[in-house]
Parts: structure tokens; C-alpha cells; sequence
């Protein structure tokens, strides 16, 4: 399966998913560049599946992907509980597609693509 790279290492790229991921749960809606969002996509449609499985297993899953330690200590452990509690049964017959993408336009700084990806 082809990915971008965004520039970044492995690890820097997991990391910024993880935070883009953990993000998008807590707020339901974030502004990133659109390479990020069509990449951070199918990462949130796993969780959201997770989610809507609800057992232990899954919830283990998510909480090991989910950023833990925030500045907000509380804000990881929320993030997984909104995950399951929230988020999940709202697509409960839903088969896909939790998640849209909408363009914004360029950024004023560097002109880059902006999107706003958010729950459906």
C-alpha cells in the first residue's frame, strides 16, 4: 500500500498521526494540510471500527495508538473514552466512511492545500 512520507522518518510520521488522530477525536474537527488529512484518514476510520466493536481487545487497541500523555493528562484518557462512548455507536450502522474532507484553500504562509477533515 503507497503512503507519503510528508517528509518526515517513520517515527515522526507515526507520532504526528498519532497526534493528528487524538486530535480529530477530542475535537471532531481539525485544519491540517490536505496530504495529512487524505493520510490521516483511513487511520481514523480504524479507530471509529475499533470503537465500534467495544470490547476490551479493542479498547486496549485504540488506548495503544491514542496519544496517553498530553499536556492535559486527562485529555488521552478522554480521547479513548469519547472514542467508544461518543463517537462509535453514532455509526453503529454505518459501514465506512465516519469521516469527510473538505478543502479550505492555500495557507497564506507557504500556500500549501488546506482541508478541514471532521466526522460525518
Amino acid at each position: 500500500m503507497a503512503y507519503q512520507k510528508l517528509g518526515r522518518d517513520s517515527s515522526a510520521r507515526k507520532a504526528l498521526f498519532r497526534d493528528l488522530a487524538t486530535d480529530l477525536i477530542i475535537n471532531e474537527r481539525i485544519e491540517t494540510t490536505e496530504a495529512k488529512a487524505k493520510e490521516l484518514r483511513p487511520i481514523v476510520e480504524k479507530m471509529v471500527t475499533l470503537g465500534k466493536r467495544g470490547d476490551l481487545h479493542a479498547r486496549r487497541q485504540a488506548a495503544a495508538f491514542i496519544r496517553l500523555e498530553t499536556a492535559d493528562e486527562e485529555s488521552g484518557k478522554d480521547a479513548v473514552q469519547k472514542l467508544f462512548d461518543e463517537i462509535a455507536p453514532r455509526y453503529e450502522d454505518r459501514q465506512g466512511g465516519y469521516t469527510r474532507i473538505l478543502k479550505v484553500g492555500p495557507r497564506r504562509g507557504d500556500a500549501a492545500e488546506m482541508s478541514i477533515i471532521e466526522f460525518v
